[in-house]
């Protein structure tokens, strides 16, 4: 054992974690060996086993965890029945003939699929093939086009029912149902501002946008519009089934995740989507991304269990609260790393290393623990927008077709404004904390 201040630990392990990521090694790995050596420096091998081993078990036993197969599940089943298929086409006869139309088609849907899917790569794989090539073949800028695949598909990742609220809130010592409640009207603000600046940048600038020209125009008649609304039922009965029952007090988020779930096999099978193929393919891909959420979650789990025994969360935390201009610079400082780790790590090992000091930073600070924590998921939707570990511009760019030319930077170009739209959402819940807190207050007043 070799005695190390505490600043010198922290230094170690987060600095290790950083340089190791940028090796291209996955990071469930790197958290974890950095937790092993460091700790067997600090603590020798026998409490270096006992911390691992203590909270490896302690997150087996963690029972809200069960959601994250089951909403995960139902987010795959949902991808590759295809019956969200005719909304796209429904809300594309509605809104076509409008300046960035297909764009502001592609937000929508986008916003849908985020209240059905709550997995980022399914979302934003489902976007790109179904609405890129329309945009492209009829004019669109490539830059707005691919920045609105990846903004709307990222919504998956912050509208519930969402793996990151449900890895987070058991973390910051939060209520599952209250952090979805509270991610509803942030999800909608922001899909609501970028149909905004679509509006405006094609406005400005018919030539990013065109609509439908006049000679392939048809009327949008009644029965289309009863089209549209039988294509709308799929979605609002998952969001029916999950958010409703959780809202109405009928059962938890775990036990409503499997409500979604057989609501979503039933869909399935009254769409005639349903087939024994389907449903191994499904379970497969859910035992891969449930895996890689729970190697992750227990790597990260054991890496905070020796960050903290070792005194390094102290340091951070001092560190933080130290900053000169008060509270709200120390908030600031907070949001500024929780930004640039997003570019580096991914944002399941930000939430297991950082939430755990930064939660004890907010109670010292003053702050609302739910408002906080949402600003810290919010800030996190940029993360997946920002290169290099930008994950919905990789899964755009290996899932665009190759005819289709797309480059990196048209993709970053067309990305960066919603970044910054991000960033003025983030300005605007600071201003207005009820867009946050409002709808979980009044679900708190229902159920009590």
């Amino acid at each position: 054992m070799i005695n190390l201040a505490p600043e010198l630990i922290a230094l170690l392990m987060l600095g290790g974690v950083f340089v190791l990521v940028l090796t291209g090694f996955p990071i469930a790995f790197v958290i974890g060996s950095v937790a092993f050596l460091v700790g067997t420096l600090v603590f020798g091998p026998t409490t270096t086993f006992h911390i691992l081993f203590t909270r490896f078990y302690d997150l087996s036993l963690n029972y809200p965890y069960l959601a994250v197969p089951l909403f995960t599940f139902m987010g795959v089943v949902l991808e590759n029945s295809g019956i969200t298929n005719d909304l796209y086409t429904s809300l594309y006869d509605a809104l076509g003939r409008v300046k960035g139309g297909l764009a502001i088609v592609t937000i929508i849907f986008g916003t849908i699929l985020a209240a059905c899917l709550g997995v980022i790569a399914a979302s934003v794989t489902i976007l790109t093939l179904m609405s890129l090539g329309p945009m492209l073949k009829r004019g669109y800028d490539k830059g707005l086009a691919s920045g609105v695949i990846v903004a709307s598909g990222t919504l998956g990742i912050l509208i519930p029912p969402s793996i990151m609220l449900i890895v987070y809130a058991p973390q910051a010592g939060l209520s599952i149902g209250q952090m979805f409640m509270g991610a509803i009207f942030p999800g909608l603000l922001l899909s609501a501002m970028y149909i905004i600046y679509v509006v405006i940048r094609t406005n400005i600038n018919p030539k990013l946008g065109p609509p439908i020209p006049k000679d392939q125009m048809t009327p949008f008649t009644a029965k289309k519009f009863v089209r549209l609304l039988k294509s709308m039922l799929p979605p609002v009965v998952l969001i029916a089934a999950v958010m409703g029952t959780i809202f109405s007090g009928i059962a938890p988020p775990t036990e409503a995740a499997a409500v979604g779930c057989a609501a979503t096999i039933l869909l399935t099978i009254i769409y005639k989507q349903f087939s024994w193929k389907m449903l191994l393919k499904a379970s497969i891909d859910t035992l891969k991304v449930s895996s890689f959420v729970v190697l992750i979650a227990a790597m990260s789990y054991a890496f905070v269990g020796i960050f903290m025994n070792a005194g390094a969360g102290d340091v951070v935390a001092q560190l933080i609260l130290s900053v000169p201009g008060g509270k709200w610079a120390s908030f600031a400082v907070v949001m500024l790393i929780v930004f640039a780790l997003g570019m580096f790590i991914e944002w399941i090992g930000i939430v297991f290393i950082v939430v755990p000091i930064f939660s004890i930073i907010f109670a010292k600070l003053g702050f609302d623990p739910l408002w906080a924590g949402m600003m810290v998921v919010v800030n996190l939707q940029m993360a997946f927008m920002t290169p290099p570990m930008a994950m919905s511009i990789f899964v755009l760019k290996g899932t665009a077709p190759k005819e289709y030319e797309l480059s990196m930077s048209d993709i970053i170009r067309g990305v960066l404004p919603f970044v910054g739209i991000v960033g003025i959402a983030l300005v605007l819940m600071v201003i207005f904390p009820g867009i946050i807190t409002w709808l979980p207050g009044l679900m708190f007043k229902s159920v009590r």
